[in-house]
């Protein structure tokens, strides 16, 4: 008996965008096996992972504090990912423009006006950008693969952080601990009503309008489509393969950059030497999770965020370790992954063919008695 897979002639839409779903809920029956077999009650662990955290106003604001990186760099991410284009450092890009936006609302600390915080979001996103270009360069002149040169970037610009905290930007009056002054009101995103739901939450929504308009409606995001799907069609068709190299990091660094922008100047209110519980790397699947549309990644980011909030809430109700939040967004690529393999191929169950089973007879040894 053989086991193969067939390559399916054609898929509907409607499955494509159906697994994610089924993906999900896969994720939360092998969640609460998980549960079972570490002995909490499986049923309130996922109450408490999946309902408690949006059984409250704050709780809902607080998945959209969340969901708010998430969504801005897995749209930037699923630009070049549709040009086939794998930036896979934003984490360090996200880093970057929290350092040059931080930077500026140390520069101008005792300074208040309306400006500041446009300055710092600029600031933000051209440290991104910057950062981003590094793989770009390196990719477009030297052909090195910006997978590795995007990954090994994000421990520098760790590093790099941890030394600014440590040192030029600590703050003089914090008895030595590694973290920056606390940022002036004038350069802390304000909030919307009585949670801790930021002014960045809107612009994220503005740049999912803004990602659909350009991936649908203009040629550039057209030209990506091409690029990503076939580059020898888009290289007859006049298309540079080096632009969308461009574009895709400077785009994807320039949303990661406000991003992490957006972390310091709203829930942290300084710098410090984390910033982010994994964002950038979360975001990667936040991305494919929303198959790289940007209505689907604004849905992604939602139940990605909910999965942070409802790891600290299983910790704090039944102990569970925070460890399990990263447990349960692998679990949730694995399965998408798997059903991703299922929508393009089928299993087939056979006997080799006839052709084979004769090869087979005719190369296997001969008892000694019958040889003779």
């Amino acid at each position: 008996m053989r086991i193969k897979l067939e390559a399916r002639a054609h898929t509907p839409a409607a499955v494509v965008y159906a697994t994610p779903v089924v993906a999900a809920l896969l994720t939360a029956v092998a969640g609460g096996v998980l549960f079972a077999a570490l002995g909490y009650p499986p049923l309130q662990a996922l109450h408490a992972f999946f309902i408690q955290p949006l059984s409250t106003l704050n709780g809902l604001a607080e998945v959209g504090v969340k969901a708010t990186p998430l969504v801005l760099i897995a749209i930037g991410l699923s630009i070049g990912f549709r040009g086939n284009v794998w930036n896979i450092g934003a984490e360090g890009q996200l880093t970057m423009g929290a350092v040059t936006g931080g930077a500026v609302a140390l520069a101008f600390y005792d300074v208040e006006g309306v400006w500041l915080l446009p300055l710092m979001t600029l600031a933000g996103a051209l440290g991104g950008m910057a950062y981003g270009a590094i793989p770009a360069l390196l990719k477009t002149r030297f052909n090195a693969s910006e997978i590795l040169t995007s990954l090994m970037l994000t421990y520098v610009a760790t590093l790099f952080l941890s030394y600014l905290v440590h040192g030029p930007l600590m703050d003089p009056d914090g008895f030595n601990f590694p973290q920056s002054r606390l940022f002036h009101d004038s350069a802390i995103l304000p909030v919307l009503g009585f949670t801790r739901l930021h002014l960045g939450a809107a612009v994220a929504l503005f740049v999912v309008l803004a990602g659909w308009f350009v991936m649908a409606r203009t040629l550039i995001g057209f030209q990506i489509k091409v690029i990503g799907l076939t580059p020898a069609a888009g290289g007859y068709a006049g298309f540079s393969q080096k632009r969308v190299v461009w574009l895709s990091f400077l785009v994807s660094g320039g949303l990661a950059g406000m991003a992490g922008l957006f972390e310091v100047a709203g829930p942290i209110g300084q710098l410090q030497p984390s910033i982010s519980p994994g964002y950038g790397f979360t975001a990667i699947i936040v991305a494919f999770l929303g198959r790289l549309h940007p209505l689907g990644i604004l849905l992604a980011g939602l139940l990605m965020a909910l999965s942070y909030l409802g790891g600290e809430v299983a910790q704090i109700e039944l102990g569970l370790p925070l460890a399990m939040t990263g447990v349960f967004q692998g679990m949730l690529l694995f399965f998408l992954l798997g059903a991703d393999v299922f929508t393009r191929y089928r299993l087939r169950l056979g006997s080799p063919p006839a052709a084979a089973r004769v090869a087979a007879a005719a190369d296997k040894p001969k008892p000694a008695g019958e040889a003779a």
